[in-house]
């Protein structure tokens, strides 16, 4: 028998309104949600005499930052520059951190291969070591063990103009004024130029050209230019000045300071995150068949010329998915600087900030959404990297 019209007010319409009637519910259940946590927030706040919003941004901070990368004085700084000084602190520490540990972990992924025995062995330990121990336990030891062992304020070692201490190292620093911007513009342009020269040269190994020397030429790059631009300067009369540290009464002072607690968290972070690098980016070059190492030596290339053009590149396609978490954990755990006194934007913000204005709401949010910002944007980066370097379909 020949089955008949469906009835009428069944079918795939009928499910269709029934899931956007269900979708609209939950949407207005947490909304309602979200307004009664709003409004009883408001009122607890009220009650304490807290006026809520974001204008307690604009008042005076009062308090002192150790370590700062744009003006800021305690006396006529708002609660906004403060935030400004925590997250530039963020940032720096976190890039500084990404770039070394993506060093170290390469070079000890690297020799996690070797045909050395010795290299394999001392990175196997050093990846079995430092990613089996706790983080803030690593902080601690570059912050209190190392810092410990160095000398006294008073009696500092100095090396060429340079001074380490307790309280940190100070370093002579370049004053980049006026026509001086030229230095490290001209730096810039040799990274620009560099990478462009290493890009070059993987074209040509795909397309079998001749690729010629790519290590030196891409350092000559780097420091040619700012070099030549430093000297240029100097010869037409407008040498670029700097700042030389001097012992002081209290330690060395003057020139570039870099604070322990900076240190301590640079290298922690970065020395721990490189072991578990290292092991991606193992995993990432065994996952290269053994067959382009092969063809790359049947060219004519040498070990570390195949390892740099043919399997890297490949290897990249299994690295950059797994690196990418690695990166993001770095800019997370750089807020245990609370801990060690390195002020970053949670010691800043979450912590002298908060309890001078008593703004819980608004600080936490700010804070969050910082987070939330830096971490999808580093995602957004790796994962459009990653599209370039997946395979291409045909």
């Amino acid at each position: 028998m020949r089955a008949g019209p469906p009835e009428s007010g069944s079918g795939p319409r009928t499910g269709s309104t029934r899931a956007l009637l269900l979708q609209a519910l939950v949407a207005l259940a947490l909304a309602a949600l979200a307004y009664a946590a709003f409004a009883n927030a408001s009122e607890k706040l009220a009650r304490q005499g807290i006026t809520a919003g974001f204008g307690f941004l604009s008042r005076a901070a009062g308090f002192d930052i150790s370590q700062r990368l744009i003006p800021y004085a305690a006396a006529t700084s708002t609660y906004l520059d403060a935030f400004c000084v925590g997250l530039l602190n963020t940032l720096l520490v976190s890039g500084l951190a990404i770039g070394l540990a993506t060093l170290i972990g390469f070079a000890v992924g690297i020799a996690r291969l070797s045909p050395n025995w010795l290299a394999r062995t001392l990175a196997a330990t050093y990846v079995e070591t430092l990613r089996n121990l706790p983080l803030l336990l690593q902080l601690l030891v570059w912050y209190v063990a190392v810092r410990v062992a160095l000398p006294e304020a008073q009696h500092p070692a100095a090396w060429g103009g340079a001074y380490l201490s307790q309280r940190g190292l100070f370093l002579p620093r370049p004053d980049f004024f006026g026509v001086a911007w030229l230095v490290p513009l001209a730096f810039a342009a040799g990274i620009i130029a560099a990478l462009a020269r290493a890009r070059r040269a993987a074209r040509h190994v795909e397309t079998g050209a001749e690729t010629g020397p790519v290590a030196w030429p891409a350092l000559a790059w780097v420091l040619g230019p700012p070099a030549l631009a430093w000297i240029g300067l100097a010869l037409a009369g407008h040498p670029v000045g700097i700042a030389w540290p001097s012992p002081g009464p209290y330690g060395p002072e003057g020139g570039l300071g870099v604070l322990p607690e900076f240190a301590a968290l640079l290298l922690g972070l970065s020395t721990y995150t490189a072991a578990f690098i290292a092991e991606i980016v193992r995993a990432g070059l065994a996952s290269v068949a053994r067959g382009q190492g092969e063809a790359a030596a049947a060219l004519g290339l040498g070990r570390a010329k195949a390892l740099r053009l043919v399997t890297i590149p490949q290897a990249m396609r299994v690295i950059v998915p797994p690196l990418t978490s690695q990166y993001l954990n770095i800019t997370k755990n750089s807020s245990l600087a609370v801990l060690i006194g390195y002020p970053d934007l949670v010691h800043v913000f979450m912590g002298t900030v908060l309890n001078q204005t008593n703004q819980a709401v608004e600080v936490v949010a700010i804070t969050m959404a910082v987070y939330l910002t830096l971490s999808l944007g580093l995602a957004a980066m790796m994962n459009a990297y990653n599209r370039r370097a997946a395979p291409v379909s045909r």
